[in-house]
């Protein structure tokens, strides 16, 4: 952790600064931005450990709020789209241009163009406190993360170790001579020189646990649709002629519910077809895994109750040990008001669970039910600084190559 002492005249000070050569682990780093305060908070864990003023967009280029994280660090650069504007000690948000970066002008009301400023002095020290991926959280107003228990929450393992000649078989030998091993020559290659555990990964991995989009569950329909003989074309997740032509065939010979056949696909569609095909209900949710802003893996999970909205919630593990099996979590909801447009695409018919009151945190996690299988690959990758964010709304369009999961709450 880093040391206590901050220069602190609280979160309301123009400027806080701790020297980034106190910092244990830079990993645990995160970064708030309070949009209704303009002003920037630093946590390490728990602890604040620097803070300043800001000045974010101004009216008609609002700078968005949601989850991000560090994508580019440039320590002088120009603006692509106003006129060369300087933005020294940049730090990309998104490849759209959305950044944190020095001006001269702070005024601590709404004045740029979209992106935070920061006082020349405290960009500088920020800059060489933060490492690439580094997670920001701009909120229109502010709030801190605290600290979350709940066993939905991963834990770190052990990698499972490689299994030297896993394939050879102990023979005994005769009389008094010593155990062989047996090979075959001919169709056993020469075994090459391995590490029995693989090169340690400290890079944190970003969860995004969201709803699985109808793109998803219609490429489950026609794989589903085509082991069962149905000529469905290309599986990808559009509703083509061949495919439109599958589910009326379909249908035809296994009657739905009249209130089901109000659409062309529906919930009972999906799983009279999964079911014809031996196959258990589909899942509703997903897990996707991303390192180094790299997709790394992706998973089924299910959502208790989907007609009500999960909410949105971000997530740090620090104080990762993997020799105990521990980690520490903390965790914050963003406000993420759903249109009633999204409601019916999501099929979401109740939002209460996304206002930040009560324990919507806790709720949200208890509904969401993980593969053991699942948890245990993530938690041999778990380190400090690996995050988890819990959204409706899917993968954004800012998230792309080069990024981590960017969610967008308002924009």
């Amino acid at each position: 952790m880093f040391s206590r002492f901050v220069f602190g005249l609280g979160l309301l000070s123009a400027t806080a600064l701790v020297h980034p050569a106190l910092a244990a682990d830079a990993r645990a780093l995160q970064i708030f931005v309070s949009k209704d305060k303009q002003s920037l908070t630093v946590y390490d864990g728990e602890e604040v450990i620097a803070t300043s003023k800001v000045s974010t967009g101004k009216p008609g280029h609002t700078t968005p709020s949601g989850i991000f994280s560090v994508i580019e660090k440039q320590k002088y650069h120009e603006s692509n789209l106003y006129s060369a504007a300087p933005m020294p000690y940049m730090q990309r948000l998104t490849w759209s241009g959305i950044a944190l970066h020095e001006s001269n002008s702070v005024p601590r009301y709404p004045a740029s163009h979209g992106c935070v400023r920061m006082p020349g002095a405290f960009a500088k020290q920020l800059y060489k406190m933060t490492g690439m991926g580094v997670p920001v959280v701009i909120t229109d107003a502010e709030i801190r993360p605290e600290q979350i228990t709940h066993p939905t929450l991963f834990r770190p393992e052990m990698p499972e170790p490689a299994p030297l000649l896993s394939d050879v078989v102990l023979r005994p030998a005769i009389g008094d001579q010593p155990i062989q091993v047996a090979m075959n020559e001919i169709s056993m290659p020469r075994l090459q020189p391995q590490s029995i555990i693989d090169p340690v990964n400290d890079e944190p991995v970003r969860i995004l646990i969201t709803r699985r989009s109808q793109r998803d569950d219609i490429i489950d329909l026609q794989d589903n649709l085509a082991s069962l003989g149905f000529e469905v074309g290309k599986a990808d997740g559009l509703l083509g002629p061949a495919t439109v032509q599958a589910i009326g065939d379909f249908k035809a010979q296994h009657p739905l519910d009249p209130a089901s056949n109000k659409s062309l696909v529906s919930d009972a569609l999906f799983e009279a077809v999964a079911a014809a095909a031996g196959k258990g209900k589909p899942a509703n949710g997903v897990l996707l895994v991303r390192r180094g802003f790299r997709p790394v893996m992706q998973a089924t999970v299910t959502i208790d109750d989907p007609a009500l909205a999960l909410g949105t919630h971000f997530f740090t593990a620090y104080n990762v040990d993997t020799d105990s099996g521990s980690a520490d979590w903390l965790g914050v909801t963003l406000a993420n008001p759903l249109t009633s447009k999204t409601m019916k695409r999501l099929g979401i018919s109740r939002l209460e669970s996304s206002i930040i009151s009560g324990t919507p945190i806790e709720d949200a996690l208890s509904r969401i039910s993980i593969p053991e299988d699942t948890r245990r690959k993530i938690g041999e990758m778990l380190v400090t600084g690996s995050t988890v964010t819990i959204s409706d709304t899917g993968i954004g369009t800012e998230t792309g190559e080069g990024t981590d999961f960017i969610t967008v709450t308002r924009g």
